[in-house]
C-alpha cells in the first residue's frame, strides 16, 4: 500500500510541475551594426505621401529615409550605388520592401540625394552603422559616408589645391572619368577617387563648376595635401 501511494505522488508531481521552457533559436535578424549587404533597391515617392509609416512618422518622400526589413527602425545605414561608388547616410524609417528580390526601398529623397532616382531599380549596398560611432549628423548635409566631409574654405591666391571630383567602386569607370577631366585616381579603401591637383583657387572653380554641370554635384575644392 505505502509503494501504491508513493507512485501516485510521483506522478500527480510530474503532471503539475513547471515545464521546461523549450531552447529559443538565435533571432534571425541581423546584429545591429554588423549588418552589409548587396542587393537591388527600388525608390517611392509622392505616392505614398503622409501615410503612416512603422515607426508611427508620416512618410514624407523628401525625407532620406530607408524602408527594410529587420535593421532596427530609426537605426542609420551607409547606403552606396555600387555602379558609381556615391555613397549616403539614411535613416531606416520603415519596414518593407514588400517584393523578394529587393533588399530595400529608398524613399525618394534618398534616391536623389544617392543620384539613382532616374532608374527604377538601383544595385546598392547596404552597412549599418555602429550606434555612436558615426555622425547621423552627415544626413542633414547629405555628406558621403565615403569621403571626408569638406568644411567650405576661403581660397588663398598663393595656395595649391585639388578637386575632388566624385568616387567609384569600379575602376573602369573611375578611370572614364579621370580621363574626361585630365585628371588623377586616388584609392580609398573600396572606392577609386578621381581628383585633379596642383591647381589654382581659379582652376580649381573652373574644374569644379564644370564638373558640376557635367553631374558630379558632389565636386569639392580640397587644400592641397
Amino acid at each position: 500500500m505505502r509503494l501504491r501511494v508513493e507512485a501516485i505522488v510521483l506522478i500527480v508531481a510530474a503532471l503539475t510541475a513547471t515545464p521546461v521552457a523549450a531552447k529559443t533559436e538565435e533571432p534571425t535578424a541581423p546584429r545591429y551594426g554588423r549588418y552589409d549587404a548587396t542587393g537591388r533597391a527600388s525608390w517611392y515617392g509622392h505616392e505614398l505621401a503622409g501615410r503612416r509609416t512603422a515607426t508611427g512618422r508620416r512618410f514624407d518622400p523628401d525625407d532620406v529615409m530607408i524602408a527594410h526589413r529587420t535593421l532596427p527602425l530609426e537605426s542609420m545605414v551607409e547606403v552606396t550605388d555600387v555602379d558609381t561608388g556615391r555613397t549616403i547616410v539614411a535613416r531606416v524609417g520603415d519596414r518593407g520592401p514588400g517584393r523578394a528580390d529587393r533588399v530595400a526601398d529608398l524613399s525618394l529623397g534618398a534616391a536623389r540625394l544617392l543620384g539613382t532616382n532616374k532608374r527604377a531599380v538601383a544595385h546598392i549596398r547596404l552597412r549599418a552603422l555602429t550606434p555612436g560611432g558615426d555622425a547621423p549628423g552627415l544626413i542633414l548635409a547629405g555628406a558621403s559616408a565615403v569621403a571626408p566631409v569638406a568644411r567650405p574654405i576661403a581660397l588663398d591666391p598663393h595656395a595649391q589645391y585639388r578637386v575632388q571630383i566624385a568616387s567609384f567602386a569600379s575602376h573602369d569607370r573611375a578611370q572614364a572619368l579621370a580621363r574626361r577631366f585630365d585628371a588623377q585616381l586616388r584609392p580609398a579603401g573600396r572606392v577609386w577617387r578621381v581628383e585633379r591637383s596642383g591647381m589654382t583657387p581659379e582652376s580649381a572653380k573652373a574644374l569644379r563648376d564644370a564638373a558640376a554641370r557635367a553631374g558630379y554635384d558632389d565636386a569639392r575644392i580640397l587644400l592641397q595635401d
